[in-house]
């Protein structure tokens, strides 16, 4: 399965008071590698909100390891876990720059609704990727 590697820098802005990253930022990273990865594997948000679809945050969890600190380099590793029927679930990692040490993981679970917010089947879009990647079906 491939993974998604983005780089980022942190901001003063991302961190607190004692100049550490504030632990929402983490799971807005989280985010940001999603995007990237569904990017990546030729799927853009914004085609699935044109047939209608969204993937809204069903659950998320976040184990913190290290901090990372303002104006650090870090990796987003993010990829597929699982795609079922009707929700889908991306596991995330966050490295230091030279991905030594492993600052943060987690993962994200999204339900797939339409505009409505009633569930609906993962469009082809998504599921296509379960044979193409050799993605779980979650079973």
């Amino acid at each position: 399965m491939e993974s998604n590697f983005t780089k980022i820098r942190v901001l003063y802005a991302d961190t607190d008071a004692m100049g550490i990253v504030y632990h929402t930022n983490y799971i807005r990273w989280f985010e940001l590698g999603r995007n990237e990865l569904m990017r990546q594997l030729g799927v853009v948000y914004a085609e699935l909100e044109m047939l209608g679809l969204n993937l809204p945050l069903t659950k998320v969890s976040c184990h913190y390891l290290l901090p990372a600190r303002y104006d650090d380099l870090v990796t987003i590793e993010t990829k597929f876990d699982y795609i079922k029927r009707a929700s889908i679930r991306f596991n995330s990692r966050i490295w230091d720059e030279n991905q030594q040490k492993l600052l943060v993981e987690g993962y994200t679970i999204h339900a797939c609704t339409n505009n409505e917010g009633k569930i609906r089947r993962m469009p082809q879009l998504i599921t296509g990727l379960i044979e193409k990647y050799h993605i779980s079906k979650g079973e």
